[in-house]
């Protein structure tokens, strides 16, 4: 039930794109100050700033890691999840029950909580990465176990018909 309850998830979000969005890609190894602050690398501050305010939501992905969202992104995200039926209850507490607001201050840090660095077991060595609409946030040592671990295997099946 859970793994088709995220299935309808993730084909609610696949579908449903907003247009114009502001597309963030790229990888960052970053490190986590004393106070579990992370700092945004420069070249997504501006934009962050321009689009969102400042203003961002971290929340629990089901892969292990963090989503960090801009704000309006989030409220998006946000009601599609809302609207998901009963079936999906457990996946709606993991991403909106978990969901924490927080603002770049002024030198472009944010807050990542205790809970979520928990639940993600970060540490202090992260790696950032932008996923178009919104960026995922991994304990670096885990993403790249993962990332090895998925090179390793097979390509999934929708990269059948798809040229590199």
């Amino acid at each position: 039930m859970a793994k088709s309850a995220f299935a309808t998830v993730h084909r609610v979000l696949r579908d449903q794109s907003s247009e114009n969005a502001v597309v963030f890609q790229g990888a960052s190894s970053l490190s986590l100050d004393a106070k579990g602050r992370l700092s945004v690398p420069t070249r997504y501050r501006d934009v962050l700033s321009s689009t969102a305010s400042g203003l961002l939501t971290i929340t629990k992905h089901p892969h292990g890691c963090l989503m960090i969202f801009p704000r309006p992104e989030w409220e998006r995200f946000r009601e599609r999840i809302a609207a998901l039926p009963m079936s999906a209850q457990w996946w709606k507490r993991i991403f909106l029950g978990n969901a924490m607001d927080v603002e770049m201050d002024a030198t472009g840090r944010v807050l990542v909580s205790p809970e979520l660095r928990e639940a993600a077991a970060i540490a202090k060595e992260t790696m950032l990465l932008g996923m178009g609409a919104y960026f995922e946030l991994w304990d670096k040592a885990t993403y790249d176990a993962q990332e090895a671990d998925a090179m390793k295997g097979e390509m999934p099946d929708v990269f059948r018909e798809f040229s590199f």
